[in-house]
């Protein structure tokens, strides 16, 4: 059989009632001349790097495995010879080694807590002991494709702001390094008889010619002593409790971790996890400190309980419709499939929202930037015309 894959080879014997044994390839020495070749290359920065996307493959490769009916050593050893990334491949290839040594595959997922987070280690753990591994791994990776989905999206709306701001910064710096110091020849003998705006911008491409080093330092000590503080947790809980506050961005900020919550908790829950410790496990991957010390104190009351509904809604930070949902998945008992519906709904209004402010963005550092460059023009030309009205 001809294929790209050893798993394509699985799927179409699958598909044709077959259960494979062992799968060889025909010219086992040319594999190995060409794998040596391919490690034998020089591998770029960051090459070595476990990405979420990463991941997100090797779910998708072993729970499609398992779904095909090969045993867990069997698919985790097909997953580690498709795998790229060194780390993931090496980490892999010992996850298999403890498993066929009497461990289960969420305890040996647990020794690699950088690439399996808790939140992986104990769905896997659930779908183990309720005896359908395969289900909660294509929960879990329909979870991280999401949550990769949403990455990206934000990203690539990030994208064009951020290329438009550092080509119009580094236009703006060239003008006034280079540009602006050849007209300042002209000048030099005007002094006082030079427009006002005319000499601020020679003597502002003078300081920035000449004491970059100085703005450099400022900026540099600035960021540092910015990150030192953000590292703290007093400091990160200002900024997050900051970010909350901000007309536009604060409301963005709050719907996602609300999306990002309710698609976590619910995955969760449908995959087995118990509720107390599914909420532990939200609260590690919420990343605004100051939601996630609203959910530690929810935990709080739901260990008492008193429900998830009721802690949220006294804590201020949850939207009314996001709280009525979930006081209806309480009160039906399908609080999973009304978390999901609430994940589905913040997370396309955090989209839309976004594109909305991308939109707007756009023309306003495009704006921005032409008035600043027209500035420059017009002060020159007036500079220009004093000299021209000197010498008549």
């Amino acid at each position: 059989m001809d294929a790209g894959a050893e798993r394509l080879v699985v799927a179409r014997l699958h598909d044709q009632g077959y259960l494979p044994l062992n799968i060889d390839l025909p010219d086992r020495r040319s594999t190995d001349k060409t794998r040596g070749l391919r490690l034998s290359l020089p591998s770029l920065p960051g090459q070595g790097r476990v990405r979420q996307r990463d991941v997100l493959l090797v779910t998708q490769e072993l729970a499609a495995l398992l779904s095909a009916g090969l045993p867990l050593d069997r698919a985790l050893s097909v997953v580690s010879d498709l795998t790229s990334r060194a780390e993931l491949r090496g980490a892999v290839e010992q996850i298999l080694r403890d498993v066929q040594q009497g461990k289960s595959l969420a305890e040996s997922l647990a020794a690699y807590p950088r690439i399996f987070p808790p939140l992986y280690v104990n769905m896997v753990k659930a779908g183990e002991l309720g005896g359908f591994l395969n289900t909660a791994l294509e929960r879990l990776a329909e979870y991280l494709e999401r949550a990769q989905e949403v990455q990206d999206e934000v990203k690539s709306a990030l994208a064009y702001p951020s290329i438009l701001v550092l080509v119009g910064g580094a236009a703006i710096v060239l003008m006034f390094t280079f540009v602006l110091p050849k007209f300042a020849v002209l000048f030099e003998d005007m002094g006082e008889a030079l427009p006002l705006s005319t000499r601020f911008l020679l003597a502002l491409s003078h300081a920035i010619r000449d004491y970059w080093w100085g703005l450099v330092f400022v900026l540099t000590g600035a960021g540092v002593g910015l990150w030192r503080y953000l590292a703290t947790p007093q400091g990160r809980l200002a900024w997050d409790g900051w970010s909350l506050r901000v007309a536009v961005i604060g409301q963005l900020l709050q719907k996602r971790e609300v999306g990002r919550f309710a698609r976590t908790l619910s995955t969760l829950l449908k995959s087995g996890v118990p509720l107390l410790q599914a909420m532990e496990l939200v609260e590690e991957v919420v990343g605004n400190q100051v939601i996630r010390r609203t959910l530690t104190e929810v935990r709080s009351g739901v260990r008492e309980g008193e429900g998830i509904a009721g802690p949220l809604g006294h804590s201020g930070v949850f939207p009314s419709l996001a709280l009525q949902m979930v006081s209806v998945g309480e009160e039906t008992g399908r609080l999973d499939e009304m978390l999901m519906q609430v994940a589905e709904y913040y997370e396309r209004d955090t989209q839309t929202q976004l594109r909305r402010l991308t939109s707007l963005v756009e023309p306003v550092l495009l704006l921005t930037m032409g008035l600043i460059v027209g500035f420059v023009v017009i002060a020159m030309l007036l500079g220009l015309f004093s000299v021209n009205n000197m010498a008549f």
